[in-house]
């Protein structure tokens, strides 16, 4: 049996999860071109998503 595969996904607030390959990504949230095993896409997330704040939130903070 072969190991489920995901995307990693990203939406306009700059955050990420993963999704099934194969299946529609949600509304409002965007596929940025890693595919994998759940733990290869974690980590890339991992690595990528330094910052949890969403953006609007660090647009806001940085402006004042």
């Amino acid at each position: 049996m072969s190991e489920k595969q995901y995307a990693v996904v990203c939406n306009d607030e700059e955050q990420y999860s993963i999704w099934p390959l194969g299946r529609d990504v949600p509304e409002g949230w965007v596929a940025n071109g890693t595919t994998g095993s759940k733990e290869e896409c974690l980590q890339t997330i991992d690595r990528v998503w330094t910052d949890m704040r969403p953006r609007s939130l660090r647009e806001r903070m940085s402006a004042a």
